[in-house]
Order: structure tokens, then sequence, then C-alpha cells
């Protein structure tokens, strides 16, 4: 059974007297650390100039480019985009001495050497289940969002409960912090968003809409049967599970979901979901997005350019601006 901390759980006094130093300021980062301020922390915000930097400034915080702020900060929590992590932790690590605390909101950079950590520090994650604004919407409204916690490098032997007050200072305790470890919040996350959130899904939808549209049914109603709906039951699965989904809809619905949606996600489909996860434990996934990162996103691009225009998406777009949803 995974342990669960709450905020009874959470000694916070071991961030109180410390600077936070929060190293980029985009959805994650400007979210995060509004929400620590908010909390009773004194917050400082890494980030080169422009946009971000003028807005974190308009918000009441201190800027400084990140390799200053990793020298003022106690704990510095490195929010910028995978893909700029190796970069920006360069500009950094001279500044990240003896017993301070490195934290990443995701395990990628650090499980796959793309960041290399002195031996004399503490590394930790708090991973929120969520994008940076329902981060701070929810903790505005008193709650907050699920977050993962785990330590890399445990040097002050202080490491859980610094991630875990880092945790609760951003709303996370209120909900729960699951405990896991670096290798599982990332091989699971990878999984999670190739195979069903983000990949899966998208293919599913596709599938669906191009099947009714092939058949001759009209793109404007394969549309709102196969996409527009599906955050209703999302929205469903959500707030009770995948019981309460089916408890919602029509019995006609339940019936041929049930029965008949084995059909389509069968054994073959979960054979390829295991020889993804194997791809993803290997390490090969790592060095294939460490290669894309390096050749500046390029076939992510290319994909971009060939999916952007698909009938979906403009049937979707003029739907959406005549319909108001």
């Amino acid at each position: 059974m995974a342990k669960i901390f709450y905020d009874k759980d959470i000694r916070l006094e071991v961030l109180k007297e410390k600077k936070i130093a929060v190293i980029g300021y985009g959805s994650q980062g400007r979210h995060q650390a509004l929400n620590i301020r908010d909390s009773g922390f004194d917050v400082i915000i890494g980030q080169r100039e422009g946009k971000s930097a003028e807005e974190a400034r308009k918000d009441g915080f201190e800027v400084i480019s990140a390799s200053d702020a990793a020298k003022k900060g106690d704990l510095i929590i490195l929010t910028v985009p995978d893909e700029l992590h190796e970069s920006v932790y360069k500009e950094m690590m001279n500044n990240i001495t003896e017993g301070k605390t490195l934290g990443v909101c995701h395990g990628f950079s650090i499980l796959y050497g793309l960041i290399k950590p002195p031996e004399d520090i503490d590394v930790v994650m708090i991973a929120p289940k969520a994008p940076g604004p329902t981060v701070r919407s929810t903790y505005i409204g008193g709650s907050g969002v699920p977050s993962a916690v785990a330590v890399y490098q445990d040097y002050t032997g202080e490491a859980l409960q610094k991630a875990l007050a880092w945790g609760s200072a951003i709303g996370s305790g209120r909900v729960g912090i699951i405990e896991t470890t670096f290798t599982e919040e990332v091989e699971t996350d990878l999984f999670g968003e190739i195979t069903v959130l983000c990949g899966g899904v998208a293919e599913l939808i596709k599938a669906g809409f191009n099947t009714l549209v092939d058949a001759g049914y009209q793109p404007e109603i394969a549309y709102f049967e196969c996409c527009n709906e599906l955050k209703l039951i999302v929205d469903l699965i959500y707030s009770g599970g995948l019981e309460n989904m089916w408890y919602s809809v029509s019995n006609t619905a339940e019936y041929g979901g049930r029965v008949y949606g084995k059909a389509i996600i069968d054994d073959s489909v979960k054979e390829n979901m295991k020889d993804m996860l194997d791809f993803i434990r290997s390490g090969r996934y790592g060095r294939d997005m460490i290669l894309e990162q390096r050749t500046d996103m390029n076939q992510l691009k290319r994909y971009r350019e060939l999916e952007k225009d698909e009938l979906i998406e403009v049937v979707g777009k003029k739907l959406r601006d005549m319909m108001k949803i």
C-alpha cells in the first residue's frame, strides 16, 4: 500500500527560515511560487530577462539570474521544461553548494543523467498531478492537487521532510502527497502519457472520428460523438471512478461499453502497451527523447505541422467558434 502524507505529518519548520529559489516563471513556476509565498515562505525567482521576469516582478517577487538564485537559495526548485534542465543546471551548478537542496517537478533529467548532482546536497522531487494554474486555483479555493514525493539523494538526513514541506506549501498536503521513487515516477508518467492520457486518447479519438467520416457520416456529428462528449465522461470518472461513470450514463451506453469495449481495446492493445513499457524501462525512450531535445525537437515540430490541419481539428475549431463550446 502506498504511503500518503498529509499536512499533519509534515514539519514546515525545516523550511521556515530558509530561502526558496524557484527557477523558471512559467506555468508551474509562477503558480507554485505564489502558493509557497502565500504559505509564509521566503521566495525568490531565478529567471532570464523577458516577459516572464516582468510578470514575476509585477507579482512582487525579487527576480535575479538562475545562478544568483541558486547562490541565495537553500531549496532550489527547478520548474523549467525538461529540455532546459541540463543547460539551466549548468548555469547554477557551481552555486549549489554543500547542504543545499535541489528540487525537481519531474525526475526525467535526474534519472537519465542530464543532471549529475554532487553528493553533498539533497535531491528531491515534488510532482504535482495537475497543470500550474490548477495548482494555484485549488490552493486559493482552500484545497490543493495531489503530488508525488521522492528522494533521490539524502545528504542532510532531512531530505524527505524538506520535500514534504515544499509539497505542503503548494497545497498538496491538504489532499495527499504519495510517496514514490524517481524511477517509478518517471517510468509511470511516461507510460501514462504515451499509452493513455495523451497518445492513446488522441489516437482513439481520431480513429473513431475518421471511421465515422469515412463511412459517410457528417464530420460535425462525428466530432460530437467521438471528441466533444469526452469531457463529460472524464468528469464523471474523475469525480467518482469508472463505476460512477457507468452508473451515470444510459443503460444502452453502459451495455455497449462494458460488453463490446473490449473488442476495441483487446489483448493486442495490452501487448502493445507492454512493449511500450519495456521500451521505457530499458532507457531507450529516454535516450530517444534526449536526442530529440538536442536536435531542436525537429521530429516533434514535423508532427505538429503534419497534424495541425487534420479534418478533426478544422471541424472542431468551426464548431467551437459557432457554438461557443
